[in-house]
């Protein structure tokens, strides 16, 4: 790292103007969370390997920021040469910057890599003190790192409306639709997954993310896809034009942004496909002029929360409609194919992970002399002969792996495997590496967070686990943690309201205890796209206000806790927000409830039934129920039979 950081600040000393700091984030030209591995420049120059953080250079300070969910990984992982910045107790970067950077400063960015938003409010910090935001025409940190991965060849995958259930044609109609109500004429689209979205195609560019490394500006006239032309087959490329997008190479997007803003882009679009595209008439009868046939839609629609910084500076500032995109909340508002989809391959996945806990539980037995998933008791903690198989946090993901890999429709994992073992699963995103992870302990919490991509959608679930015998403490924090995720499972609520009114639910049993957790409660879920997927999450934080939960929705329910050094516990299910049957309506709102789609058994053995009421013991004994009846097609004989050890009824 000090090679590294010495290398930067030469290249900083050199700049044109000198660098006073340099900002590397996380994301890349998409502001994506999830990046491919040639994009990793924050992990570069860092370290530190998390999804999320910011890297600060100075001349002599180095600086990481990062939220609640990586304190503890970020304490392992980065050098004597960083300081970690603990977002929400520590000034953040851009007040940081202005106070201790100098008069005048001038701090580097890499337009490509910086939001609209973050440029614009850094700026705003940094005027009390002259201090000057500088783009760099290259990116400093490629130009070190020597041994930057290649960029790959993946090829553009046409998603079959079977998986979609809804057009290309019909979504560039709805879209235009909202440009023409915004009173613009075309819209910049640089989300990766709301790209793959629209235009109802997949790639692999991101690991564990089916998205294509691309961009999208539509007109209300014309619609153009900017990537790699190698990636796109005949076949691919016949498709595009049927549907009238203009495919283009993956760097003219900025200066077709330029033409974009003169009004000159639409006529270089010789797209012949009549599915999708508009003509002049259709556009002179109302989609973008006044009575008296003038243009009375002059501006452009850009997401600041997505759109980079490189892009926005090449319109007129004073012509820019800043909004978030409307794809965000389109994708997040499933069309019942995709809701029927999601289900289905939740059943698989839930079968997957009972496959799953069943193996585990007869080799934790077999292998360590554990009690096991269902008995309490002390383990020998040793294996029995020297034959038995080790298990790690990654051999037995692995595991899980091929038990999801053998179901309809997989094709791959939806985020790194949080296998974790006893203290790693205190660290919230764990990430287990072959020559470092741990070996499984039946007197340890077991935790396992995982998902797959499946062709009909993405799943997302979390269960924690012991093997030999959890202490009282353990058991009682399991059962504050089930009963919040109970209890937000269970919510009734009106229209309009929003995540951040209902994180407190899954927390309150928790704070009963004087207890807590650093990471939001809830996030969206992707059909065949991203993991975490918004506008909306159930969270703490303040920018969950900014969406009410619909009906239609996905959103997860995980509530958990941890201990640093000793262990951690989340229980995760994926939940579709659905109408509710309420026996009154008050002020004509309508009632949102939820519907779980997730299925596997908690464990309880690590209940403690005296802190349930009867609500919640029956609920769980419903829920276990369905799990026997969804699960049981998928199951042999003896899967079977351990499920049905696993939800035998409580407290009854």
């Amino acid at each position: 790292m000090s090679e590294i950081l010495a290398s930067l600040r030469s290249l900083m000393a050199s700049h044109s103007p000198p660098l006073d700091a340099l900002v590397v984030p996380s994301e890349d030209y998409h502001q994506s969370e999830y990046v491919s591995a040639r994009d990793k420049r924050r992990e570069f120059v860092s370290g530190f390997t998390g999804s999320a953080g910011l890297a600060l250079i100075t001349k002599k300070d180095a600086r990481l920021w990062t939220d609640g969910r990586y304190f503890l990984q970020a304490t392992q992982e980065l050098s004597a040469e960083w300081t970690l910045m603990r977002m929400g107790e520590d000034p953040g970067v851009d007040a940081w910057m202005a106070d201790n950077l100098p008069v005048e400063a001038a701090i580097g960015i890499d337009p490509w890599c910086v939001s609209v938003d973050t440029a614009l409010r850094w700026q705003r910090a940094f005027a009390k003190k002259q201090q000057k935001l500088v783009q760099t025409e290259t990116s400093l940190v490629d130009e070190v790192w020597k041994s930057r991965p290649p960029a790959e060849i993946n090829p553009v995958v046409v998603h079959p409306i079977e998986f979609t259930g809804c057009s290309v044609a019909e979504k560039l109609k709805l879209l235009r639709e909202k440009l023409k109500n915004e009173k613009t004429r075309g819209i910049i689209i640089t989300t990766l997954d709301e790209v793959a979205w629209l235009y109802n195609i997949r790639g692999t560019d991101v690991s564990y993310c089916p998205v294509v490394h691309a961009f999208a500006i539509i007109t209300s006239s014309s619609a153009f896809l900017y990537v790699d032309k190698k990636k796109v087959s005949a076949e691919a490329n016949h498709y595009m034009e049927e549907n009238g997008i203009d495919v283009r190479d993956y760097a003219d997007v900025s200066s077709d942004v330029v033409l974009l803003a003169s009004d000159q882009l639409d006529s270089t679009s010789e797209v012949k496909g009549t599915v999708a595209k508009v003509t002049k008439t259709d556009t002179a009868m109302g989609n973008g002029t006044n009575e008296a046939g003038g243009n009375n839609n002059d501006r452009i629609w850009v997401d600041p929360g997505s759109c980079c910084y490189a892009l926005y500076s090449n319109l007129n500032s004073e012509k820019v409609h800043m909004l978030q995109s409307p794809l965000a909340l389109a994708k997040a508002l499933k069309n019942p194919v995709e809701l029927d989809g999601l289900k289905k391959a939740h059943v698989r996945d839930g079968a997957a992970v009972v496959q799953y806990l069943a193996w585990l539980d007869k080799q934790m037995q077999e292998s360590y002399g554990a009690s096991g998933y269902f008995l309490e008791g002390q383990s020998a903690n040793k294996k029995k002969d020297l034959g038995a198989i080790k298990l790690t946090e990654i051999t037995v993901s692995d595991k899980l792996e091929g038990f999801r890999a053998s179901k309809e429709h997989f094709r791959g994992l939806s985020f790194p495997t949080i296998s974790s073992v006893g203290p790693n699963a205190a660290i919230i995103h764990y990430s287990p590496h072959a020559e470092t992870c741990a070996e499984l302990n039946p007197d340890n919490i077991y935790l396992f967070d995982s998902g797959a991509q499946y062709l009909d959608g993405t799943t997302d679930i979390t269960r924690t686990v012991h093997f030999g015998n959890p202490s009282t403490h353990e058991k009682a924090c399991y059962t504050a943690v089930l009963k919040g995720h109970i209890a937000l499972g269970n919510a009734c609520f009106p229209n309009g309201t929003n995540g951040h009114a209902l994180d407190i639910l899954a927390r309150i049993p928790l704070w009963k205890d004087g207890l807590d957790y650093r990471h939001g409660t809830g996030h969206g879920i992707g059909s065949y796209l991203n993991v975490h997927e918004g506008p909306h999450l159930i969270s703490f934080r303040p920018h969950a206000r900014n969406v009410p939960l619909q009906a239609s929705m996905t959103v997860t329910d995980e509530p958990g806790y941890y201990e640093d050094g000793n262990f951690g516990i989340r229980l995760e299910n994926v939940l579709i927000v659905k109408e509710a049957d309420t026996k009154f309506n008050f002020g004509d709102k309508g009632y949102l409830s939820f519907e779980h789609i997730t299925w596997a058994p908690y464990q309880t053995k690590m209940i403690d039934l005296t802190r349930l009421d009867p609500e919640e013991i029956s609920w769980l004994n419903t829920y276990h129920g369905r799990c026997r009846d969804i699960l049981a097609p998928y199951l042999d004989e003896y899967e079977m039979a351990w499920l049905n050890k696993a939800t035998e009824p409580i407290g009854v």
